[in-house]
Formats: structure tokens, C-alpha cells, sequence
């Protein structure tokens, strides 16, 4: 059983036997393969250069070959190796050593103020009109329609909630933060108005809150 070559060269994906790490990816062609298992080191076939290469022939990292599979099309191999250095031209033991932030936003530095920033474009918008600017045709529609809209995403907070979905309870709270903003500003409620009220309720110890005098503290 060997690797079909009828479409020319075939991914080779080198990993070290000791650790399992992937080294490097390269192609062969079936002269490369041929090479490999007659001499029980790695060859390829360069892309760029259009021929032959013995991995480690220059550098001296030779890849002693160990094992070798092909995948369940025939298509790629799995091939095992000692290495006897890095595998990397640039000294790195693998050429994967590149991380890639699989979850930027997880990572994302959050901004201190951006409340603040946030309430002071919806103000802003109150002000000056921009074109195709959501919050204008809320500001234009009124009240009635910005109470509608706190009171849907409130909703939509709790069934979030039930469903017990915290990516979509954060995405539901900065679409009410976002509409409670603008009926603030449809108002002229200010968000220093609810941080001083916050702060005069925080303030205060054992202060009973509204029906529930049974609850003295946050």
C-alpha cells in the first residue's frame, strides 16, 4: 500500500516520536517516498525550487524516519520521526510555533469608561442626526417605541437566562444597557444622574430596598 501520487505530490506531516509534536508540514512526490524508505530519513520535494531536498542534508537536523501512515484516502501521510534538531530554518523546534487568539474577545482589554462612551454617542445622536443611525429612528419613533424595546430585550434577557446561556445573557444585558441609554437620553436622564443614585443607595448601610424591608443589605 503506498500514497496515490496520480494527482503529483502528496502533504507529508512530520511529528516527533517522543513527544507527539507536529514539526512541519512538506510534500513529497513518489521519488521523495521512495527516498524516505530506502534511506529511513525524511525527503521532500521544494515547491520553489522545483526539486529534491533531504530535510537536515545542510543544517545536520536529520529526521530519522520511525513509522510511517497513510490517511483513509491515500492522500496524505503521517510520518514519525527522530529528529535530531529543530525542524524549523528558524531554529524553532517546530515550524507551528505561531500562536493564532482562537478567542480574541475573551482576551480583549476592556475599556474602564466604556459606559461612559457608550451613553455619550446615544446622547450625541440625540444632538445631531447621522444617517441610517438606529439610534436616531428610535429617538425620531419616541417613548413608546424606546419603552418597547427595553421591555423586549428585558425578555430577552430572562429567557437567556433560563436557558442558562451565558454568551447570549451578555449579549441580551449590552442590548438593554443600549436602549436603557437611550430612553435615559430621550428623557434626560444622564448616566452620572443613575452612578449618584447608585453611589447614595451603596452608601448607605442596612438601607431596606423597596417591598422587601426584610433585605437590609446589597
Amino acid at each position: 500500500m503506498k500514497p496515490d501520487f496520480s494527482k503529483g505530490l502528496v502533504p507529508a506531516i512530520v511529528v516527533d516520536q517522543s513527544t507527539n509534536q507536529v514539526l512541519m508540514l512538506a510534500y513529497m512526490n513518489e521519488e521523495a517516498y521512495s527516498k524516505t524508505l530506502e534511506t529511513k530519513q525524511t525527503w521532500f520535494f521544494s515547491r520553489s525550487r522545483n526539486e529534491l531536498w533531504n530535510k537536515g542534508a545542510t543544517s545536520g537536523n536529520i529526521q530519522k524516519v520511525t513509522s510511517m501512515h497513510l490517511d483513509c484516502d491515500h492522500d496524505t501521510l503521517l510520518v514519525h520521526v527522530i529528529p535530531a534538531g529543530p525542524a524549523c530554518h528558524t531554529g524553532e523546534t517546530s515550524c507551528f510555533f505561531q500562536e493564532i487568539d482562537v478567542n480574541p474577545d475573551e482576551n480583549l482589554d476592556v475599556n474602564p469608561s466604556i459606559l461612559d462612551e457608550v451613553m455619550a454617542e446615544v446622547e450625541k445622536r440625540k444632538q445631531v442626526k447621522v444617517e441610517n443611525s438606529y439610534t436616531n429612528y428610535l429617538f425620531d419613533k419616541g417613548v413608546d417605541k424606546i419603552g418597547k424595546k427595553v421591555i423586549e430585550e428585558a425578555g430577552e434577557v430572562v429567557i437567556a437566562a433560563k436557558n442558562e446561556d451565558k454568551e447570549e445573557i451578555v449579549n441580551e444585558i449590552s442590548d438593554l444597557i443600549y436602549h436603557s441609554f437611550v430612553l435615559m437620553a430621550d428623557q434626560g436622564v444622564s448616566l452620572q444622574d443613575v452612578k449618584r443614585e447608585l453611589t447614595k443607595r451603596f452608601s448607605k448601610k442596612g438601607n431596606s430596598k423597596g417591598d422587601r424591608p426584610e433585605i437590609k443589605e446589597w
